[in-house]
């Protein structure tokens, strides 16, 4: 019997199986997952989950019923230690081996850590799993002074939520905007702005040197002087979990290499969802992208290439976010330096952004903009197509125009 199996057991894990069974693969499939839980969502745990809005049993992608009723073998707390590339076997933690068929790579990303004094004080949070939102959401209900470290996503997510609690709030960041690399000055002070009608201290262009206290953290030095804490958040990014691929000798740069079928160069062995850098033929370049999109819709289109039907994956990267009484959402990408200016058009708390390169949109944002949405955004990106920037800018101008 044919058996497929997959690395890692969260959403990319889910959606692939889902979707294994739904094109009509009869065989084996089994997920490893290195959590006691079943797979299960991640965005809810900035969000929803955190503040207490979604519950426990919300999170996740499928319930136990459903994985028997399908047939889908998945071991929770369990890890793929090594890949046997010509046996065609994984290597579990218990030592026992597990022939594939197929396999595919889900195996996700880590939080990076602050390497400084005290960072394994208890008190300092990092957020990925559900385990870390439970531990970080009754710290957040107890209240007090919360340092966030880093004005990323996660960071700006977290301190939201820190402050619907009723938390007092202090973000530390060393680039002079949030979310400077990802977006830029131009967004990153109107993000800026968001926290700051809310409540929360921004400390931009200050680095964190270390944690104080003795078992559990009181406070945060930054080069800038101390700042008392009870509740710490470290946001700084993740890393993808490639070992497995590099110790199979599999090509790996900022993530595992694959092609526009979610292929490494070994034809068995596929990659989708944090872990993958995936090259995406409307950029040229292989790109990754650690955001809820890659794993709903990388998961999928990685079964289909396992079941020989070539899908070209090549979506656009998305994401979104809701901070306080703003929600958002983002697609398309450039690089470092990839732009040349950005034209808005809307009011103050409910806009359109658009990146240009020359005169040709490379993405797009929406702030509070649900009637118009992205649709009309990805349509221009795709296209190629010169704009005049002064009609993009003009509300009265359709976006479809």
């Amino acid at each position: 019997m044919d058996t497929h199996v997959v690395a890692g057991g969260g959403l990319t894990a889910a959606k692939a199986a889902e979707t294994l069974r739904a094109e009509g693969f009869a065989g084996r499939i089994v997920i490893v997952g290195a959590e006691p839980d079943l797979p299960y969502e991640r965005p809810p745990l900035s969000k929803g989950y955190l503040l207490g809005q979604d519950d426990r049993a919300s999170v996740f992608v499928h319930d136990e019923k459903w994985y028997a009723d399908q047939g889908i073998e998945v071991l929770t707390g369990r890890r793929v230690t090594a890949l046997d590339r010509a046996a065609h076997e994984v290597e579990l933690d218990g030592g026992e081996r597990l022939g594939y068929t197929k396999l595919l790579l889900a195996t996700g990303a880590s939080p990076r850590r602050l390497r400084v004094p005290g960072n394994d004080l208890d008190g300092v949070h990092y957020l990925r799993r559900l385990s870390h939102a439970d531990r970080l959401r009754e710290a957040l209900r107890a209240g007090g002074r919360v340092v966030v470290a880093g004005a990323g996503w996660i960071g700006l997510e977290t301190a939201a939520a820190a402050r619907t609690y009723g938390c007092e709030v202090t973000i530390v960041e060393p680039a002079p905007s949030p979310l400077h690399a990802t977006l830029g000055p131009e967004l990153g002070g109107f993000f800026a702005g968001l926290h700051r009608r809310h409540g929360v201290e921004l400390r931009l262009g200050t680095g964190v040197t270390g944690f104080a206290g003795d078992t559990t953290v009181t406070a945060v030095r930054t080069d800038t002087g101390e700042i008392p804490a009870d509740v710490v958040i470290v946001g700084i990014g993740a890393r993808p979990e490639t070992q497995l691929a590099e110790e199979a000798g599999l090509a790996v740069d900022d993530g595992v290499c694959v092609d526009a079928a979610l292929r490494t160069e070994d034809p068995d062995i596929f990659a989708a969802g944090d872990v993958a850098s995936v090259w995406n033929p409307a950029y040229g370049r292989r790109i990754r992208v650690e955001h809820w999109a890659a794993a709903t819709n990388g998961g999928p289109a990685a079964a289909r290439s396992m079941l020989g039907r070539e899908p070209a994956y090549d979506d656009l990267p998305y994401f979104f976010s809701d901070q306080y009484d703003a929600g958002m959402e983002f697609t398309g990408w450039f690089p470092p330096g990839g732009y040349d200016r950005v034209v808005t058009r809307g009011g103050d708390e409910a806009f359109h952004a658009f990146w240009l390169a020359g005169d040709r949109v490379v993405a797009g944002l929406h702030v509070n903009q649900w009637d118009e949405g992205l649709d009309a955004v990805r349509e221009l990106i795709r296209s190629g197509r010169p704009v005049d920037a002064a009609a993009l800018a003009d509300p009265a101008r359709p976006l479809p125009s």
